[in-house]
């Protein structure tokens, strides 16, 4: 019985707008302005051939044209001519002048009985008779005018219908156009029609075949299903697996989901447990087993077969499984379109829904035998399908079976680079009562060691913290799950702290065995975690280091590392370079634990450079580190390495493209800590280029772990102080200052020092910004800092700019040039140049190749201040149709939300102005109002 939706949607299917057949629609009408036409449209049960006949119709009639429309009707003995009849009843208003020949139809056609000519005599002779009824047909048909006929499901149309149709369109009255629908696998005979039918000359000719939906059709489906612009593309994507694209069922199988409003935002691990968990949808199960039903036992065997065995198999494996089959029972299920043949020589249900509808329909005892010969069969191909073994398996009660290959297949995922597949397939396993507390204890360890090389978060973390529940763990193991479940809470937004209470517990149950606590020290002598002061913070990874000559392994003492070498370079301490020479070479590293140790300390420590100035080591240790990565297929670290190559791209002025990456990876990797660095580049990125909502937004979410939340201060004080508002940014300036001050980490001070001085000078507390100075200089003695050195000089260099001393930009800018920050050092000749137009220019140039839109938009402002007239942007004025470069970046902010005002002062435009740039995007782009505009 299929469960009912707690959150059903109320709209209906009707009131939906057509998605995805624009063409089809256009091929229609285009047609009908050719009368005489005649129109095939095919397509199999449930692909749009009603909708779309529907919004032909529509649009037709409101063109000024007759569109009658009748359906043939599944019955054992369709009605002679039927539909035909149908259709005519309801042209009465339209006959003119109907013939002798068309009261043969008097006794056909009562409705119409009073306006046509008496009915002529028997002839006598079979034959003759239909010969007439046949000229009486297309007789009516001329009395009527301009009429389109629109005949649904012809596959159901007796053979009188079908003869009378190719009578009639043989030689059709010159304003009609007959336009049918049918299902292929339905028809009776080969063809529509009965036979082949070639379009005579003179009379225009459609044939249509109605394609399922591909992603992004299903994606504007499911979009027009809850009413707004939410889908994500993961999970059009896996509805396309399961629905196979066919609308009616994906439409059936969106409604029947327990919260669609919640449930289409899903990624795509998400979406697949969602529609894995769906039960069939009551309609499409319906239509599946009505048409299995039909079948001879045969056949109905092999689909059952079919529907166990759930993926496209070979014709020797539904046989085996299904005990009995002849090839001619597979070609009826071919011809039938309960199977098809995916590829060479596999066959399957056309989408997912079906065959699990086909296999909940069959009693107990038949599914569990037909689950028994799957085992027995796959379990003697080339290449065992080692994950639908265990399945199978664990659907035949054969617990130890489906130990053994959960477990071999668990290993083979985690070698595909999938240990979200693997940890699943040992929780699955570890849910069974009946497995002993030897093989508990063993799959346990294995799961764990799985999702810290996987991505964490979701299924994966409660999967872990699940195991702690289990009665069947001795206590070194459960001290093992609470250690390794802390380090996946640590590596997710907002867990930290009950990450960190998971480690230390840990840690005290395993208090005795350093070796297995070694990762939980180390954690938590984490500097960018936690509200301890750097010099604590260092003393801690003292204390972890000091465990690296006890420990047996080299894998051991590289996880060691992995931790406290980036916990040490990231507070800028200079002995780290020789610490990290003490790493195995990449070159010589064979095991696939210590591969992904090794991959971690490169990562870990290219992210530390990254943070204090070290760009050029930064980007060279992250090739190293991603290519170990992708050898131990440790997709955390991979993901991590990702955050931190976007941050660098940024710093270097590599921005084409950068949103997009950051907006991908942002969805991939929802609700891990490492978004919270995604969303400070984001945020960057967004200020630069006057999109002050997303930036704000952006800002916000990077919070929560060091140096992150200090720099996300900063750049939302920029942001502020760009537009004015002093107060504000002086708020979160402070915040942030406040923070280093606590814990003493100075080293950080790289983006939000200059922001800070820029604020107390605005805000004329010029004493509040040298007093700052100071103490950051005497904060950075002694560490390794080349961004927070170089910000130091140029917010010394500003504070001698705005107390009337002699500043000299060229040391900060050569600093900056040095570590190749090419954003920073155009700021920097900009406060420099003065009001310099050509130098002005020039930089609004350099800004422009950036993509910093406000930052352009202010020099060209300083320069029209001096009423110097700018040359057009990049130099050409005519763009047709398309966005101008001005036009592309308030399309960019209207897309955003921004108001004109906000647009105006982002950009440096009058009000009138963008205005006007306003209606030229909306005329451009097609967009009926402002909230339509979407890039």
């Amino acid at each position: 019985m299929a469960a009912v939706c707690a959150n059903p949607l109320v709209v209906r299917s009707g009131s939906l707008p057509m998605v995805g057949r624009d063409a089809e629609l256009a091929a229609l009408l285009g047609a009908v302005r050719h009368a005489p036409s005649a129109v095939f449209v095919e397509g199999q049960a449930g692909v749009g051939k009603t909708r779309l006949v529907v919004e032909f119709a529509a649009v037709a009639r409101a063109g000024g044209a007759r569109v009658v429309r009748a359906s043939c009707q599944q019955l054992p003995e369709p009605f002679p001519f039927g539909v035909l009849l149908d259709c005519l009843s309801q042209c009465g208003d339209l006959l003119r002048d109907p013939g002798p020949v068309t009261g043969a139809l008097r006794d056909h056609l009562p409705e119409l009985a009073d306006r046509l000519p008496p009915a002529p005599r028997p002839l006598g002779d079979p034959e003759a008779e239909r010969h007439r009824i046949f000229r009486a047909v297309r007789d009516l048909l001329c009395c009527l005018g301009p009429v389109v006929l629109v005949l649904e499901d012809l596959h159901w149309a007796d053979e009188e219908t079908r003869q009378v149709l190719r009578f009639v369109l043989g030689n059709p009255p010159p304003g009609l156009s007959v336009l049918v629908t049918y299902r292929r696998e339905d028809l009776a005979v080969g063809a529509p029609l009965g036979r082949a039918f070639r379009v005579p000359h003179g009379v225009t000719g459609v044939s249509l075949v109605l394609s399922p939906f591909e992603v992004a059709q299903v994606r504007s489906m499911v979009d027009a299903l809850v009413g707004g612009r939410v889908t994500s593309e993961a999970f059009a994507e896996a509805v396309v697996r399961e629905t196979a694209g066919i609308p009616f069922v994906v439409e059936e199988t969106v409604r029947a989901l327990p919260d669609p409003a919640r449930d289409v935002r899903a990624g795509a691990d998400d979406a697949r447990r969602v529609l894995d968990g769906l039960e069939p949808p009551v309609l499409v199960a319906d239509a599946i087993r009505e048409r299995v039903e039909t079948l001879s036992d045969g056949a109905r065997a092999l689909a059952e077969a079919a529907s166990v065995l759930g993926v496209p198999e070979t014709v020797e494996v539904l046989g085996a499984v299904a005990g009995k089959a002849e090839v001619e029972h597979l070609t009826a299920l071919v011809a039938a379109a309960v199977l098809v043949e995916v590829e060479p020589n596999r066959y399957g249900f056309r989408h997912r829904i079906a065959g699990r509808a086909v296999c909940a329909a069959l009693p107990g005892p038949r599914r569990r035998e037909l689950h028994e010969r799957a085992v027995a069969v796959l379990s003697t191909v080339d290449q065992r399908p080692l994950v639908r073994l265990a399945g199978h398996a664990r659907a035949a009660d054969a617990t130890d079976l489906w130990l053994r290959y959960a477990e071999l297949a668990a290993e083979a995922a985690e070698e595909a680079k999938d240990s979200a597949t693997a940890v699943d397939l040992l929780s699955e396993v570890l849910t069974e009562p009946g497995i002993g507390a030897g093989d508990a204890n063993r799959l346990a360890a294995k799961l764990c060691g799985y999702a810290l090389a996987g991505l964490p978060g979701g299924a994966v973390t409660a999967r872990v913290e699940g195991l702690l529940a289990d009665p069947r763990l001795t206590p070194d193991v459960r001290g093992e799950v609470h250690l390794w479940f802390g380090l996946l809470l640590q590596r997710e937004s907002g867990e930290l702290d009950r990450g960190a209470e998971e480690i230390a517990h840990a840690i005290d149950l395993l208090g005795d065995q350093p070796e297995r606590t070694v990762r939980g020290l180390a954690a938590m002598a984490g500097p960018y975690l936690g509200t301890a002061s750097i010099a604590e913070d260092r003393a801690s990874l003292g204390r972890a280091e000091g465990i690296a000559e006890t420990l047996p392994t080299l894998a051991q003492r590289t996880a060691l590392l992995a931790t406290t070498l980036g916990g040490r370079l990231i507070v800028g301490d200079p002995s780290t370079w020789e610490r990290i020479d003490q790493l195995p070479s990449p070159v010589d590293v064979r095991d696939p634990e210590e591969v992904h140790h090794l991959a971690r300390a490169y990562c870990n420590v290219a992210d530390a450079c990254s943070w204090i100035g070290h760009y050029s080591r930064a980007r060279k240790y992250l090739r190293t580190g991603i290519a170990l990565a992708e050898r131990a297929a440790s997709s955390y670290v991979i993901a991590t390495a990702e955050a931190t190559a976007v941050r660098l791209d940024w710093l270097s002025g590599r921005w084409s493209g950068l949103e997009q990456r950051i907006d991908r990876l942002v969805g991939a990797y929802a609700n891990l800590l490492l978004t919270h660095d995604l969303n400070l580049t984001r945020g960057w990125l967004a200020a630069a280029r006057g999109d002050w909502t997303r930036a704000e937004a952006a800002f916000q979410a990077a919070s929560g772990s060091y140096p992150v939340g200090i720099s996300a201060a900063g750049g939302m004080a920029g942001m502020l102080l760009s537009r004015g508002e002093t107060a504000s940014a002086l708020d979160h300036v402070e915040d942030g200052i406040e923070v280093l001050r606590r814990k003493g980490a100075w080293v950080w001070s790289g983006d939000i020092l200059p922001q800070a001085v820029d604020c107390y000078l605005a805000s004329g507390r010029v004493d509040a910004a040298r007093s700052l100075i100071a103490e950051t200089a005497a904060g950075l003695e002694g560490v390794d800092a080349p961004l927070a050195f170089a910000a130091l000089t140029a917010s010394r260099t500003t504070l001698a700019a705005a107390t009337d001393d002699a500043p000299s930009y060229r040391e900060a800018i050569d600093l900056y040039r040095a570590l190749d920050l090419p954003y920073r050092v155009t700021q920097l000749t900009e406060q420099a140049a003065g009001d310099d137009p050509a130098v002005l220019e020039s930089l609004a140039t350099t800004y422009d190749d950036l993509g910093a839109t406000v930052d352009a938009a202010r020099c060209r402002h300083r320069i029209r201040a001096q009423g110097i007239t700018t040359p057009s942007r990049r130099g050409r004025r005519g763009y047709g149709t398309e966005l101008s470069p001005r036009e592309q970046d308030v399309a960019r902010l209207l897309a955003g939300g921004h108001t004109n005002r906000e647009i105006a002062q982002a950009l440096f435009l009058s009000r009138r102005t963008v205005e006007e740039y306003v209606v030229k995007v909306r005329r451009k782009l097609n967009a009926p109002s402002r909230n339509d505009v979407h890039l």
